[in-house]
Formats: structure tokens, sequence, C-alpha cells
């Protein structure tokens, strides 16, 4: 079951279950009904490409023929109202691309894991997705999918399929995904689709007064934590400055070898 696959289980079985879905073992599908589900925009010629495959004509490579880099992207995608990303379809498709550019050079044997977060708990929002690349799912098929995906951000939220959220731990959401990810098995990147306005008991940004909390270095051996869209709706860039310098003290103490925060790309 490919991510698409996914979206159409969200708006047939509702927003509030939740959805754990690997493509470890997954075979060649049509995307068609998935995408005619829910409404996702389909290019003629990806179209074209789902209604000619099937399993007898898929071409077939051995594992490891990848040229790509393997390694491990947890992406996080942040349903905070504060996010323009849930409102601004330019601006979700800006994300979205940046993002797929990034799946579709990977090396067969990555992984990569979705996540929605906004509140601690996350109740409304459980949507998860863990897909190993290889030759039966190519990282440019995984990468055209999670554009489709998160550039449809801003319909699902409206839908109500996603739930916008009222408050942002993004500390927490990495936390618990610390308890799962062990960034010294693979070369780890983590990628939050955020604004990074962290609104929750450990800190709210939005007052210079309250900066975010030491971190204890529970991300030793992760590579890089990258926040695109920081300050994104501030309309500040003294206050995006000041949320980048904390973003990155923060990073090097929790043990992220590099930290990127981009407000524009």
């Amino acid at each position: 079951m490919r991510i698409l696959s996914v979206l159409a289980g969200v708006v047939f079985m509702g927003a509030l279950a939740t959805y754990g879905v690997g493509a470890y073992r997954s075979g060649t599908v049509s995307l068609i009904p998935a995408m005619n589900a829910v409404g996702v925009p389909m290019p003629a010629e990806v179209r074209e490409s789902a209604e000619q495959r099937s399993p007898a004509t898929s071409v077939e490579y051995k594992t490891g023929e990848g040229e790509g880099e393997i390694k491990r992207l947890v992406i996080g995608l942040d349903l905070s109202k504060s996010n323009p990303m849930i409102t601004d379809s330019d601006y979700a498709l800006k994300v979205a691309q940046r993002i797929s550019s990034m799946v579709k050079d990977l090396g067969f044997r990555s992984e990569v894991r979705v996540r929605t977060f906004g509140s601690f708990g996350g109740d409304e929002n459980t949507f998860r997705f863990d897909a190993l690349v290889s030759s039966r799912y190519r990282p440019e098929k995984l990468a055209k999918e999670l554009e489709l995906l998160i550039g449809n951000t801003p319909t699902l939220v409206s839908r109500g399929t996603w739930q916008p959220q009222d408050r942002t731990n993004i500390i927490g959401f990495l936390e618990n995904m610390a308890q799962v990810v062990d960034c010294n098995s693979m070369t780890t990147v983590y990628i939050l689709a955020s604004d990074g306005l962290e609104e929750s008991e450990y800190s709210n940004m939005k007052r210079q007064t309250s900066p975010l909390p030491h971190a204890s270095g529970q991300f030793q051996g992760c590579d890089e934590l990258l926040i695109l869209g920081l300050g994104q709706g501030t309309d500040s860039p003294t206050m995006t400055k000041r949320m980048r310098d904390q973003w990155q003290e923060w990073a090097q103490a929790a043990g992220f070898k590099r930290f990127s925060g981009l407000n524009d790309w």
C-alpha cells in the first residue's frame, strides 16, 4: 500500500483513527483510485503511467543498485494553526517539492518515516507512514507520492481529515521519536515542515522571555535537524533570527551534528 492508498483510508475511515502503514512488502498498485478519492490533482503523465503499469510489466532492480546515499529521513508535518502550510496551497507545494527532492536522491535500503504532530498527545493527528526504499518502492516513486500528500495538506485540513492544532509541541514530538529511532544505526535526518514556533509547557517562543529549554543530548549520533519554514507567518526577520539562534543552540546541545533553519529557499 502506498501513501496515496493511505490517503484514501483517511477519507473513508475518519480523521480520528490511527494509520500505521508499512511499504516493506508492498507490490505495484494503481494510484488513481486513491488520488480520485481525495481529489488530489494528478498530472497527466502520472495518470498514464499508473494506468499502464502492472506487476507483470514492472522493471525489477536488484537491491543495492540505487546510487543515492542510504539514510533515514524522519519527516514531521506540523499541523498547528500558526503554520501557513495548513492553509496556503502554494506554500504547501513549495515545502512538498523540497522534501520530495530529498527523498528522490535516497539509495535503496533507506528508510522514510512520516508523522503529523501539533499539540502533545495529538489524538486528532495520528497519521504515520513508514517506508523502505527498494527496487519495488523506488525513491522517485515515493518522492512523487510524498509531494502529492504534503502539497495537499490544506485540502486535508479543510476537509477535516487532518485537524489543525491550537498549540505546537515540537520538542515533545522529537523526544517521542527519539525513543524509537536509533541514529547510530543509520545516517538520520529529521525534517520538520514547521514554522518552528514552540508553544507548549517547554516554551512559548512568541515571548522573547521564554527561550527553549536546555536539551539533554538524546539525539547523539543524529546527522541533521532541518526546519523548513522557520519563522514563516511571523513577518518578522528579527523574530526569525532569534528563533534560528535558539534552535541552533538547542540542536547542538541535543546532539545533532548540524542544524538548518530555512525561512525561505
